[in-house]
């Protein structure tokens, strides 16, 4: 629905783009960052309001650090209990769409939650005379502490009011701890399976995951430096279990601009000949930013129980992916999650 909303069915720099949030992180606006920047440059605005707390992790630094570089006016409304509602939408040349959902602007809000949500394409915000202009002006009369923040001034007390994603104390949600399956295609274990020297083993060695892991990775806020297309990036630490190694550096990365997946880099891999097409990767999140991989081979007595896991589609090649707790992949394979003694710590690398 954003994606109509702010991509398909927009011009850049036409109009408004609004952002009503009562929780709201790095990875919930990663798809469209690069949208929000070149719609502002082009003469657009972008008008956000977030939920604030200095006791409760309601909205990051890094969200609000990144819109404002996007040339956005953010809102903090201090306290929870004030701000819940979650709307987002456009006015522009042509009318208002409004969408009205369950899902805050996080990364679970936008991929892995069960959310509802009500599109109102332009007809219908104008037969209920929706205007985003009167929602903002009725919001500012209101008796509420609303504060802007600046990227000039960091000890204002608007950034009191949020949370640190990257230096503060971060504790893995319970809903978090997941195992990702993902079965592998040609283009995840050609180099895995490649000579050394072999033209096929050229390139970086990475895992291709959907674009729907926005939750599953810790905030992608590295971006690249090379190349004009957007993309956004974090380091995660992974322990191949199958190999007895551990990567302190692996980079995991989001295609922005281009095919919008993910590709979780697996360079220890290549040339061991460990997976082939066919197989499944199982990738445990045992920490904010800590892994453990393995690969379940199809002759594996696992592999029709976790292969049951993988029931969402990737593109059009029959690539399949799908969650399971932490827990549950422990019973299936009868393994422990976290007891890293024993691992070889190598040098990172992709």
């Amino acid at each position: 629905m954003l994606e109509q909303t702010w991509v398909r069915e927009h011009t850049p720099g036409d109009g408004t783009f609004y952002i009503l949030s009562g929780f709201a992180n790095y990875n919930g606006g990663v798809r469209f960052y690069p949208v929000f920047k070149n719609h502002v440059e082009k003469g657009g605005r972008l008008v956000a309001f977030f939920g604030g707390s200095t006791a409760q992790n309601l909205t990051s630094q890094q969200v609000v650090e990144e819109l404002l570089g996007c040339g956005a006016e953010v809102n903090v409304i201090n306290r929870k209990r004030i701000l819940h509602a979650k709307c987002y939408g456009v006015r522009d040349s042509v009318g208002q769409k409004l969408v009205v959902s369950s899902g805050n602007f996080t990364g679970p809000g936008m991929s892995q939650n069960i959310e509802a949500a009500l599109a109102l394409d332009r007809d219908s915000t104008a037969k209920m005379r929706f205007s985003w202009d009167d929602l903002v002006s009725q919001m500012r009369r209101q008796r509420w502490e609303i504060y802007q923040p600046t990227l000039t001034d960091r000890t204002a007390p608007a950034w009191k009011l949020l949370y640190d994603e990257i230096g503060g104390p971060v504790t893995l949600d319970t809903s978090q701890e997941v195992t990702l399956v993902v079965t592998l295609g040609h283009h995840d274990t050609a180099r895995i399976q490649a000579e050394p020297g072999d033209e096929e083993g050229k390139g970086s060695q990475y895992i291709w995951l959907s674009r729907d892991c926005y939750d599953f990775f810790p905030p992608l806020t590295i971006r690249n430096t090379r190349g004009i297309k957007a993309t956004f990036s974090a380091l995660v630490k992974v322990r191949y279990v199958d190999l007895g190694v551990e990567d302190p550096e692996v980079r995991v990365t989001f295609e922005a601009e281009n095919n919008l997946d993910f590709r979780f880099g697996t360079g220890k891999l290549r040339y061991t000949r460990l997976a082939d097409e066919g197989d499944l990767a199982a990738i445990s999140r045992i920490g904010e930013a800590e892994y453990e991989l393995r690969i379940i081979r199809q002759s594996a007595p696992q592999f029709a129980a976790l292969s049951a896991y993988a029931i969402n589609f990737i593109g059009h090649r029959g690539k399949r992916f799908g969650y399971l707790p932490n827990h549950e992949f422990e019973r299936i394979m009868g393994v422990q999650l976290g007891k890293g003694s024993g691992f070889v710590k190598t040098a990172a690398g992709v």
